[in-house]
């Protein structure tokens, strides 16, 4: 874990991410005459400010104590050749391109930001996507056609819905609540499933196995009532998120159709 995270924090260091040189010049500790630079306890620090911790002598002294312990384990590691195994290289490597790929999305994000016109028309997309009614379902998710028509033989024969969904379903999301999805808008689920909830009345039961590629589903509406979108600014961060990931997988397609791959 030592060499590991001490491989990632070098590789910080000699991607491009900008830090004085003076900074490099200081050190907060030696280590067998090797340099610990200012600058590396500082991304440290600004790490853990960023995960909430609050800024402090005693967070300062700790995150010392720890490059120096990952120095130590760094050293000797290097000692016995590991910086040379194809492995290790190749490690660092993937976590130089992984931080690299970060960055640049960061970068990407930070100089296309998106205007609340745009995320207003997300919004009503998704809010057409969603429809007029929510419904409330139960499902037993099973492995083949044969075990869902053995639920519904079951249900037919007097079998109480949750407590087969308890024992048999697969779906270790719901199995626990006896099947129940809680409300949802039909577009949330696959297009088979949701074509089964739709055709289904209050209270009743698909009448035959539901085939998607999660298995095949026993279906029971319990509910439905008219869908209430949230208001635009408790998504706003959301739509926000959808387009942004939208346009930036478009960009790294763009990148992708003008690399010369052989």
């Amino acid at each position: 874990m030592y060499l590991r995270k001490f491989l990632l924090l070098m590789l910080v260091m000699i991607t491009g991410l900008v830090i004085t040189s003076s900074l490099f010049a200081q050190t907060v500790a030696k280590v067998n005459g090797v340099g610990i630079p200012q600058a590396r306890l500082d991304f440290m620090v600004k790490a853990a400010i960023a995960q909430g911790q609050q800024d402090s002598t005693e967070l300062r002294n700790s995150l010392r104590e720890n490059l120096i312990a990952e120095e130590i384990v760094a050293q000797e590691a290097i000692k016995s050749g590991l910086d040379k195994s194809s492995d290790v290289m190749t490690q660092i490597e993937l976590a130089r391109q992984a931080i690299l790929v970060r960055a640049y999305q960061a970068e990407y994000i930070k100089n296309n930001a998106v205007g609340d016109d745009v995320l207003r028309r997300e919004y009503e997309e998704v809010k057409s996507q969603m429809g007029d009614k929510e419904y409330k379902a139960r499902h037993i998710l099973v492995e083949t056609e044969k075990e869902a028509k053995d639920m519904m033989a079951a249900l037919k024969k007097g079998g109480a819905f949750d407590k087969l969904a308890k024992e048999k379903s697969i779906d270790t999301g719901s199995k626990s609540n006896g099947g129940e999805l809680g409300w949802s808008s039909a577009g949330a689920y696959v297009k088979p499933f949701a074509d089964a909830l739709q055709n289904l009345k209050k209270g009743n039961t698909t009448d035959q196995p539901v085939q998607t590629s999660f298995g095949w589903h026993v279906v029971r509406l319990e509910d439905v009532r008219p869908a209430v979108a949230p208001p635009f600014d408790e998504v706003k961060m959301n739509m926000q998120q959808r387009v942004l990931q939208r346009n930036f997988a478009s960009t790294i397609q763009n990148l992708r159709n003008s690399a010369k791959v052989e």
